[in-house]
C-alpha cells in the first residue's frame, strides 16, 4: 500500500517544471551509430514517426515486438529463459513478480539520463525495483490511466463525471466493454461507493490471500450475475478503439491513450477519470539477462528521455510521458484532451494500481477464469 500512496495525488506531475529547467541538452554524440535492438513493449507505444527519428539519428534498427499484457512480457520471458529482447516493458505494480524469476539485470546508472524524468516516477525504480540492492532494473517509459470512455453522440453520464458502474448498468445492457481483471476491480470500487461492499475491501485484498478470496469471491459473484450486460472483453489498444467505433460499444472502462488517440482524429468519443478515481500505472523499461545489444539499449534510453520525440509521441498514442518539458512538444489538442480527461481534482484522486505479489496474480487469474466461463 506504501507504493500506491507514493504514486498518488500531485506526485505524478510534481517538481516537472523545476527540473525541466535543469535539464542537460541532447547529445546525439552519446548515441550508438549501429546494430539494432529488439524490444518488447505494448503495441501502441512507439509511433512509426518517433521510430523513424531514432533509426535516422543513430542508424540502429529497431524490432519492434508489440504486446498487450503483463503476463505476456512475463511468460515469453519465461519461455525463452530471458532471451530474444534487448527491452522489456512491464509496469510499475508487478516488481513482486519479477524479482524471484531473475530475468532481469540492473542498469548503469551513469549511463541513463534519469534527472530527465519526473523524480517521483523516477524513484519507482529505485524503490519498489532495487532487487536484492543490486541496482535499478526498471525505468519510466509511459505513464496513464483506466477510466471510462464513451461515444458523446450515443451516451452521456448522469452527472459530472461516469462511473465504473455504468459497465455493468442494466440501461446500457449489451453496449459495453473492459478487460475482464481491471474491470472486475473497478465493478468492486463502485460496489463500495455504492455500499454494497465495505469501503476500503479492494485495496485490502492487496494484503493477504484469505482477504483477497473473500474480497473477489463477492466481486466476482456480482459481475457474473451481469455478465450478459458486457458485450466484449478486450485485451489490447486496438480491440477497444474498435469496439467504440465498430462493435457497438457505447460505454467502456478503457486505458486513456485508444479513446484519446479516437477522440483526436475527430472522433465522437471522450475519456474521463470515474468518480471513483481512476487507476494509474507507469510502463517502464527494463532489461533482460539475455539482452544482446547493450548500447543499443542506452542509446535508445537516451533519445527515449527527450523532451521533443517524447512530445511528439503522446500526441500520437494519446498516453503520457514522464519526461520533463515533453508536453512542451505536444499539440494543442493533447493538452486539451488531458484537462478534459482530468477535471476538477481527478488528478489528485488517482487510484496507482498497488503492487501485486505473486499469490495476488495467481488468485485473481482464477476469479477471472470464474468470470469469463460463467
Amino acid at each position: 500500500m506504501a507504493e500506491r500512496k507514493n504514486l498518488s495525488r500531485r506526485t505524478i506531475l510534481k517538481s516537472a517544471g523545476a527540473a525541466a529547467l535543469a535539464a542537460p541538452l541532447y547529445s546525439k554524440s552519446a548515441l550508438a551509430s549501429s546494430g539494432e535492438i529488439n524490444i518488447l513493449m505494448w503495441s501502441d507505444y512507439l509511433p512509426p514517426a518517433f521510430l523513424q527519428e531514432f533509426e535516422t539519428l543513430t542508424g540502429i534498427k529497431v524490432n519492434y515486438t508489440g504486446i498487450g499484457s503483463n503476463e505476456e512480457i512475463i511468460n515469453k520471458m519465461k519461455a525463452t529463459k530471458g532471451q530474444g529482447f534487448d527491452i522489456v516493458s512491464p509496469t510499475n505494480n508487478r516488481s513482486l513478480q519479477w524479482e524471484p524469476l531473475e530475468l532481469l539485470q540492473p542498469f548503469d546508472m551513469n549511463k541513463v539520463p534519469i534527472d530527465l524524468v519526473n523524480p517521483a516516477m523516477a524513484a519507482i525504480g529505485t524503490d519498489a525495483w532495487n532487487f536484492a540492492d543490486s541496482g535499478v532494473h526498471w525505468l519510466p517509459h509511459i505513464w496513464g490511466t483506466e477510466g471510462i470512455a464513451y461515444r458523446t453522440d450515443l451516451w452521456l453520464p448522469e452527472g459530472d463525471a461516469p462511473s465504473y458502474g455504468d459497465v455493468w448498468s442494466e440501461a446500457n445492457a449489451g453496449k459495453t466493454m473492459g478487460r475482464a481483471h481491471s474491470m472486475m476491480l473497478g465493478a468492486g470500487l463502485y460496489m463500495e461507493r455504492a455500499g454494497e461492499m465495505e469501503p476500503g475491501s479492494v485495496w485490502a485484498a492487496y494484503g493477504d490471500e484469505d482477504t483477497m478470496r473473500k474480497v473477489w469471491g463477492q466481486i466476482a459473484d456480482w459481475c457474473i450475475e451481469r455478465k450478459n450486460r458486457i458485450k466484449l472483453i478486450w485485451n489490447d489498444a486496438d480491440t477497444q478503439k474498435n469496439g467504440l467505433l465498430n462493435e457497438g460499444v457505447i460505454v467502456g472502462q478503457t486505458w486513456d491513450g485508444p479513446p484519446l488517440a479516437l477522440k483526436s482524429a475527430g472522433e465522437p468519443v471522450h475519456y474521463q477519470a470515474p468518480v471513483e478515481g481512476a487507476m494509474a500505472w507507469v510502463d517502464g523499461m527494463a532489461i533482460p539477462t539475455g539482452a544482446a545489444n547493450i548500447d543499443q539499449i542506452y542509446a535508445f534510453i537516451d533519445f527515449a528521455y527527450q523532451a521533443k520525440p517524447a512530445g511528439v509521441a503522446i500526441d500520437s498514442h494519446g498516453y503520457n510521458s514522464p519526461v520533463l518539458g515533453a508536453d512542451q512538444y505536444s499539440g494543442d489538442t493533447y493538452k486539451k484532451n488531458f484537462a478534459e480527461a482530468y477535471p476538477g481534482d481527478s488528478l489528485a484522486n488517482l487510484n496507482p494500481w498497488p503492487a501485486e505479489a505473486p499469490w495476488y496474480a495467481e488468485t485473481r487469474t482464477e476469479f477471472v477464469n470464474k468470470f469469463k466461463s460463467a
